[in-house]
Formats: structure tokens, C-alpha cells, sequence
């Protein structure tokens, strides 16, 4: 048990602090543990947060209102921070929830091509993003190169959810978009700005959470606000 708590949640100092010296009250300790909790919760939400979106598109057999620009683009933000985020060793709970949601992104984005008619391009783009990634955490790709795509994350970050809310907004609706998926999405980079002050201290990172916090907080409350609205009739677009 003391093993796994030096090696998951505490420093050894704050192992001291907390179970030898029977200081409770330590700041500085206690904002880690509280950041380690939260960053395993993501990750454990992680797991299924996307799994709504999927199971909505799969059983209606569409990604009506689901744009696979937006999509796609939020896949490249995610690898981009994984690949970041490994290369620095920060500590796996202050990112490894990007390893699922690049599983489940990918899957979306699959879905709504092959949904869309486009089942070659559905395959051709999964293969080739499968290299780009194992590329991306070979060792192989210079830290300063990783550091360009993570600055770029801001753009892409910011383009990706623009993308979706023009769509929404421009059909009137979010078609198959998931409350669950945008809810736990929204709750999550909340989170995300907390652990990254306490966990990397990089500013970068924080910003990309900070501006995903507030886009995710756009989209989740398109979700409410055109929950009655109808799904339009026509056949799924690849926007």
C-alpha cells in the first residue's frame, strides 16, 4: 500500500508529511493529492466519455450534425498533447486520458465517414493516422518539433470547436451530438486547467485547457438549447 501510494499519488515528502509527521493540513501536499485524484478520475472518465457519441452515431446509423472537420481536428489537438505530454514525462495523470480519447475520436471519425458513403477514405484515413501517431511517440520526432504542434494546438484547438458551433448553429440543431459526451467533456478540461497548474506548471498547456474549457462550455449548451430541435431530413454531410 505505501508502495502504491509513493508511487501514484504522493512524494515521498508528502507521504512523510501525511502518514509520519500526521500533518493533514499540509497546502501544498494536500493540492496534490487532490490534482492525482482528479487527474485518475478524468482518465477513468476518460474510458467512456466518448462511448455515448459513438453508440448515438452507430445506432442511428448517421453522424448527422456530427462534423468530421471538428472531429478530426480535436484528434489532431489530442495527439498533439499525448505526444507532448510523453516526451516531457510529465506524470501519466496529468494527460493519459488522451490516449482514450484519441481511441474514441478516431472511431467517431471513422463512423462518420463511413456513415457518409466515403468507406475507402473511412479505411485510408485510419491507417494513416495509425503512423502518424506511432511516429509522433517513437522518440524519433524532435522535443522543439513537439513543442510547434502543442503551440498549434491553440488554432487547432479553437478551430475545431468553432467548426462544430458554426455547424449547430448554421443547422439549426446538434443532430446526433451526445449531452453525455459534452457534459463529461465540458467537466473535464474544468478539471484539466487544476491538474496542469499543479501537475506540468506549463503554461501552454494551460492556456490549450483554459480555451477548450470555455469552447466545450459553448457546445454543451447548444446541446441543451436545441434538445427538442428536429433532425434534419438530409443525408449526412462530411463537413
Amino acid at each position: 500500500m505505501e508502495t502504491f501510494v509513493k508511487d501514484f499519488l504522493l512524494t515521498e515528502q508528502c507521504f512523510d508529511e501525511f502518514f509520519v509527521k500526521a500533518n493533514f493540513l499540509h497546502v501544498a501536499c494536500l493540492k496534490m493529492l487532490i490534482s492525482k485524484c482528479l487527474g485518475y478520475l478524468i482518465i477513468l472518465g476518460a474510458v467512456i466519455v466518448k462511448l455515448p457519441q459513438i453508440i448515438k452515431i452507430w445506432s442511428a446509423k448517421s453522424g448527422e450534425g456530427v462534423s468530421f472537420l471538428s472531429q478530426s481536428l480535436e484528434l489532431a489537438a489530442v495527439t498533439a498533447t499525448v505526444s507532448y505530454s510523453f516526451a516531457n514525462k510529465f506524470p501519466f495523470s496529468a494527460w493519459g486520458e488522451g490516449f482514450f480519447l484519441i481511441l474514441q475520436t478516431c472511431t467517431i471519425c471513422v463512423l462518420v465517414l463511413h456513415y457518409g458513403g466515403k468507406l475507402g477514405i473511412a479505411v485510408v484515413f485510419m491507417l494513416a493516422y495509425s503512423a502518424v501517431l506511432s511516429l509522433m511517440l517513437s522518440g524519433l520526432v524532435p522535443i522543439n518539433i513537439l513543442w510547434i504542434f502543442q503551440s498549434c494546438n491553440i488554432a487547432i484547438v479553437i478551430g475545431s470547436k468553432l467548426v462544430q458551433i458554426l455547424s449547430s448553429y448554421n443547422n439549426g440543431g446538434t443532430g446526433q451530438l451526445s449531452v453525455i459526451t459534452f457534459s463529461l467533456l465540458f467537466l473535464g478540461s474544468i478539471a484539466r486547467i487544476f491538474t496542469s497548474i499543479q501537475e506540468t506548471g506549463d503554461n501552454l498547456i494551460i492556456l490549450i485547457y483554459v480555451l477548450a474549457t470555455t469552447l466545450n462550455g459553448v457546445i454543451f449548451g447548444q446541446v441543451l438549447y436545441y434538445w427538442n430541435a428536429p433532425v434534419p431530413s438530409t443525408k449526412t454531410k462530411i463537413q
